[in-house]
């Protein structure tokens, strides 16, 4: 069986990563979507919230399960015996750094392989930084969310 991990912070998930989920589920045989937790970040929704609305969003798709993890993406990957990475790339700025993240990968583990999937077009300009502010000024985001997280969004920012 041929499995791959896709983390990500996921705040919040947007339609951009669900186009990679649903991509990587067709090639894949599981799938797992890992919500990262880093301590040194400050994010909008809970590690909770988040695997809550990623679990929700990919419930129909059965080779795909949600993980969370607060330590190295490496450290999880060695734990559940994977060494397959996906990583979307919407740019060369976004290439540019995940490269780079897959050289320190591989030197943490020399098993660990990275593929990057380039965003669907349609998804090309969506950032969870900007869609957060966006909604936050109570602007229309539902054109980059899907409607559960948009709903979750206008809860955080009260409208």
């Amino acid at each position: 069986m041929l499995k791959a991990v896709f983390p990500g912070s996921f705040d919040p998930p947007t339609l951009g990563h669900l186009n990679i989920i649903e991509r990587a589920s067709y090639i894949f045989d599981e799938l797992v979507v890992v919500v990262a937790e880093n301590r040194q970040k400050k994010y909008l929704f809970s590690a909770e919230e988040r695997v809550g609305m990623i679990q929700e969003l990919v419930k129909s798709r059965e080779n795909v399960s949600v993980g969370v993890c607060d330590f190295l993406i490496v450290e999880f990957m060695n734990q559940h015996n994977l060494n397959l990475l996906v990583r979307g790339v919407r740019g060369v700025d976004d290439f540019s750094y995940e490269f780079e993240l897959s050289m320190m990968n591989r030197t943490l583990n020399s098993k660990i392989e990275t593929i990057f999937m380039t965003t669907d077009p349609a998804y090309f300009v969506l950032r969870s930084s900007a869609i957060k502010e966006l909604a936050s000024f109570h602007g229309d985001v539902s054109g980059m969310v899907p409607p559960l997280v948009g709903e979750a969004l206008k809860r955080k920012y009260s409208y």
